[in-house]
């Protein structure tokens, strides 16, 4: 979509500038692509059911993930985890800022610290020393739900206010001690609230921004509360890595922070499915063939884009505008359209290999030709 932008205008999004630091290999902001996150749900001290949520995470596509360290069983198994994964890790620190220390010292890519939990300036002073020793980069973890009392004391409830002030008084402190390697964050479960704190804090800080609508729900509301909350923020330009906080499988989590950055085309990874709900004009079973294709096609990394539509209303016209499409007509058969153009008809009983069998031929094609674009 963004190569686009110069014909379709409307499509445009200007991105906030903000500095750009490393989360291990990773950069975050910038103009750094918009990072995916996510983090793990398992006892991080069983390093193999850890390690094995993570792998699963970057099978879909994860940029970065978050593991917590409540104790020191924990931050001894994340010296093994970091070992194994295959994504900068982010240790995720509260109330003991001990645990910070120990995450650093086992390899840990990036500290998360909850300002209103973390403990007293002097603490968060040896984190950062801690950070610093180690090459971690910090983000700085402000929640709606978890505030300094002398924040709430002061405007008797979380606001955005409190929330942007929380911020601001932690980035004094890493300032103040020659440390600028962060992000930071400014989370609620609140959609208005965590907009409203997030476009304050845009207006005054240059830090990369962690994206979140925290503790979200499950998979479908969570889904769509998120698509909201960050939906409208990524549309305004502000955010530079995202989490979708779901009481679901993390890679559920990867799966929608991807969509939600590819309806916005500032994100591409594997097939986008253009598809229509169906209705009684269909030709064959749309909902079932969206269901397969989506199954079958979940090993194409390749940014591309598969039109499924039921009928000829609409599909002739979205097949023009996709890399792979096929149209529903009559008598059991359809239309495929490849790169745009209608190419021959198919039998419906055949579509489902046929369509994967051309979008695997598409996906090679565009690899090589980017390959080809890299080496000149």
């Amino acid at each position: 979509m963004s190569s686009l932008h110069s014909i379709r205008p409307w499509r445009q999004i200007d991105r906030r500038k903000s500095r750009q630091i490393m989360v291990g290999n990773v950069p975050v902001g910038g103009d750094a692509p918009i990072t995916v996150q996510t983090m793990t749900n398992t006892d991080t001290s069983d390093v193999a059911a850890t390690v094995a949520q993570i792998r699963a995470c970057a099978d879909v596509g994860v940029d970065i993930v978050r593991v917590s360290t409540p104790d020191e069983s924990s931050t001894t198994a994340l010296r093994e985890i970091v070992k194994q994964s295959p994504v900068p890790i982010v240790a995720d620190i509260h109330f003991h800022y001990k645990r910070a220390i120990e995450a650093a010292e086992a390899g840990a890519a990036c500290l998360r610290i909850n300002p209103g939990n973390i403990g007293d300036a002097s603490r968060v002073r040896e984190v950062i020393k801690a950070a610093k020793d180690h090459g971690c980069s910090i983000r700085i973890g402000v929640n709606a739900g978890s505030l300094e009392k002398h924040l709430l004391d002061k405007y008797a409830e979380p606001c955005p206010e409190a929330m942007i002030e929380s911020g601001l008084d932690h980035i004094k402190i890493l300032q103040d001690n020659d440390f600028h390697e962060f992000k930071i964050s400014c989370k609620a479960s609140d959609v208005f609230l965590a907009a409203a704190a997030y476009q304050g804090l845009a207006e005054v800080t240059d830090a990369p921004i962690h994206l979140g609508i925290t503790e979200a729900g499950g998979l479908t509301s969570g889904t769509i509360k998120s698509a909201i909350g960050m939906g409208n923020l990524l549309w305004a330009g502000i955010g530079d890595t995202i989490r979708v906080s779901l009481s679901a499988d993390p890679v559920e989590e990867v799966k929608v922070g991807y969509e939600i950055l590819k309806s916005l085309g500032l994100r591409h990874r594997g097939v986008n499915i253009i598809s229509c709900p169906s209705c009684a004009r269909q030709g064959f079973d749309v909902i079932k063939t969206v269901e397969t294709l989506e199954k079958r096609l979940e090993h194409i990394k390749t940014p591309m884009s598969l039109s499924i539509i039921g009928c000829v209303v609409n599909g002739p016209g979205e097949a023009l505008m996709t890399d792979v499409g096929f149209t529903g007509g009559g008598a059991g058969s359809g239309m495929v359209y490849l790169a745009g153009k209608q190419s021959h008809k198919l039998n419906n009983d055949e579509m489902v290999d046929h369509i994967v069998e051309q979008v695997e031929a598409r996906a090679s094609v565009l690899e090589a030709k980017a390959a080809a674009e890299a080496a000149e």
